[in-house]
């Protein structure tokens, strides 16, 4: 077995146009409160930070799916995790506003906005936002008044920059332009579903445009919800997490095609089909940061070990053919 392709130092890139340099992987915090306790989110922080990782990405609306939850049980975590150590600083934390929370608090108008920057300051104990994204787009909202009350709380020194999550590529453009016009901040990221089954809509659709404007991207479900660890091969796995019931869809030729070639490069480079279908993200030069969860610190490794995986010619060529959309 082949050790090559590791390397100890972890190297910084920056969010888009901006001075916020960050590891080449963001921990999903959409764990929090949901499948993983606070004491243990305590941990995994801990042990990511430790590693020299940075970027965590949450959501006010996380994880208000689960069973007596209300939405921003993450960020109430990541919250009392900063106020029990103090380690603000080496934290950059990204967050959303715009999905359902409830109430009618939902979308991107001017006056919810203002309203949910508050409260995720509150539950986050913190007086800044590095990164605040829009969640997904909001159609009923002119993009004008979006961008502008964004541009507000810049000004204010709440939020450093701002970053779309699941926006198409005319919409991000047309925001981008409106930004430039007037003079407002621009999104300087985006947030699209990719992973190495995932691959069509973004390279078809947006990822050229991202090069071109330097946008960084921060992908979620980088892992397809966990069935590109290899842990789900097939139906009697499904059972195996609360996620397994969504990777049946990945059970078929080409799923499990991708799973023998990340078999391969896993036993050439001695880790794990997780770590190297990260590694594979991360060589990839659209991509800043992907995002992967973790729910124990056996898991946590594995993420930070995809941070020191340099995949060579041949390990990325195996992967590009068995993925090939």
């Amino acid at each position: 077995m082949a050790t090559t392709g590791k390397q100890t130092q972890i190297q910084h890139r920056t969010l888009g146009n901006s001075s916020i340099d960050v590891a080449p992987l963001a921990f999903g915090g959409n764990v929090f409160g949901w499948t993983v306790d606070e004491q243990t989110s305590f941990s995994l922080l801990d042990k990511f930070i430790d590693a020299g990782l940075n970027l965590v990405d949450t959501a006010d609306v996380y994880s208000r799916w689960a069973n007596g939850n209300k939405g921003g049980e993450s960020e109430t975590i990541i919250g009392k995790w900063i106020k029990a150590g103090g380690r603000r600083d080496k934290l950059v934390i990204a967050t959303k506003v715009g999905m359902d929370m409830g109430d009618g608090k939902i979308g991107l108008s001017p006056a919810y906005i203002k309203r949910a920057v508050e409260d995720s300051l509150t539950r986050l104990q913190t007086d800044y936002i590095d990164l605040y994204q829009s969640h997904t787009d909001d159609k009923n909202t002119p993009q004008e008044e979006t961008l502008q009350t964004y541009g507000e709380l810049v000004q204010q020194g709440k939020v450093r920059l701002i970053g779309a999550s699941n926006f198409g590529a005319e919409r991000l453009e047309e925001a981008r332009k409106i930004s430039r016009e007037h003079g407002y901040p621009l999104y300087q990221t985006l947030q699209p579903e990719y992973n190495l089954y995932s691959r069509a809509d973004f390279e078809n659709n947006l990822e050229q445009y991202c090069l071109k404007e330097k946008i960084g991207v921060i992908n979620y479900y980088s892992l397809a919800s966990g069935f590109l660890s290899g842990k789900y091969r097939s139906e009697k796995d499904l059972g195996k997490s609360t996620r397994g019931g969504k990777t049946q869809s990945y059970l078929n030729p080409r799923g499990l095609r991708i799973l023998d070639a990340l078999d391969a490069v896993a036993e050439r480079y001695s880790s794990t089909p997780a770590s190297i279908a990260l590694a594979w993200l991360i060589a990839r030069p659209s991509i800043t940061a992907p995002i992967a969860s973790a729910t124990t610190l056996a898991q946590m490794d594995a993420l930070i070990e995809a941070t020191q995986l340099s995949l060579d010619g041949a390990a990325i060529a195996q992967l590009d053919q068995a993925s090939a959309p």
